[in-house]
């Protein structure tokens, strides 16, 4: 492998102007910036990344830990987060948990040895005190972990209001809720709070059904439907707690010959893109998310620069109806 020195000897300078080029410091003639990076590229150099970032103290990369990006809210919300990331001139490492606390903890591991310059979480299996030893700038997603680290999210209580407000408006009078469990101690739970408190309001009637701890099981969405239409077949309106379990709730109607929206109409969150592909469309309560994402980025960016940054950032959601309700 060719080293610097061997880029300095091609290009006929030292090693020290080549460190220069390569980290864009004091002036330098674009002569001479030509002349080290046609060596670079004669010797097919590549600079160790690793060792540039231990001399300069920064890495410019951020670790992003997610369920897993196949998961359709997730995927978006990546790409939005790498793009701004890309412009601001940051490298994205991408860690899939799946919601495994084990291999959470072995990433956060990875990623604090490649000295990345913090991390947005979006999966959350450990405790309070192991994100407060990681010492890095940190963003979490959809869950509030303490006063000092910064969390975004979207306004998941309204968002819960909104979809079961348009339920009942639309006539439904037997509600159910189909979800993730409330112990996993995320802010996505205040959409069932939301959903339970504005039934009450209206005086309809309603059933909650959540998952168990792994909450991005396909297979037991269809359970939930199979055990709610077993147990109130009266039901008229779904509030799904995601795009996803709302496609899983449409399935189990058109299996059982329910029509939607004229027997049961259904509505769910997040926004998704693939949502419209699907027939009829899927109503639903859309996240922002790009701006989730965005913001993401900025936090840690302005805590890399030692800024001071709030605990809470909760971005406002937008009712998307479709052909479902």
């Amino acid at each position: 492998m060719p080293t610097i020195k061997d880029v300095a000897l091609k290009a006929g300078v030292s090693a020290t102007t080549v460190s220069r080029v390569l980290n864009n410091r004091g002036y330098l003639s674009e002569e001479l910036k030509q002349k080290v990076h046609q060596a670079m590229d004669e010797l097919n150099y590549r600079p160790n990344e690793l060792a540039r970032s231990l001399s300069r103290s920064k890495s410019n990369i951020i670790g992003l830990i997610i369920p897993h990006v196949s998961l359709p809210f997730f995927g978006e919300l990546t790409s939005h987060i790498e793009e701004h990331a890309y412009r601001e001139g940051y490298k994205l490492l991408l860690c899939n948990s799946w919601q495994d606390k084990q291999k959470e903890q072995e990433y956060i591991n990875m990623l604090r040895a490649s000295r990345v310059d913090g991390i947005i979480m979006g999966s959350h299996t450990l405790e309070v005190e192991d994100y407060r030893q990681m010492n890095l700038p940190l963003v979490t997603f959809d869950r509030q972990i303490s006063p000092d680290i910064p969390y975004v999210c979207s306004d998941n209580y309204t968002g819960g209001r909104l979809a079961t407000t348009l339920l009942i408006q639309k006539g439904c009078r037997r509600l159910a809720h189909i979800g993730g469990h409330p112990k996993l101690n995320i802010l996505s739970h205040l959409r069932c709070v939301a959903f339970e408190e504005t039934a009450k309001q209206h005086g309809a009637q309603y059933v909650s059904l959540h998952t168990d701890n792994n909450s991005f099981d396909f297979e037991a969405y269809e359970l939930l439907l199979a055990q709610l239409f077993r147990e109130h077949p009266e039901v008229d309106g779904i509030f799904a707690g995601s795009d996803i379990i709302a496609a899983c709730a449409l399935k189990a109607c058109q299996i059982r010959g329910r029509r939607v929206p004229e027997d049961v109409r259904i509505i769910g969150y997040d926004g998704i893109a693939l949502r419209s592909l699907l027939y009829p469309a899927i109503s639903s309560i859309r996240q922002p998310m790009e701006a989730m994402g965005k913001l993401a980025v900025d936090l840690i960016l302005r805590q890399v620069q030692g800024e001071h940054v709030e605990s809470a950032y909760i971005l406002p959601v937008e009712l998307e109806e479709g052909a479902t309700t």
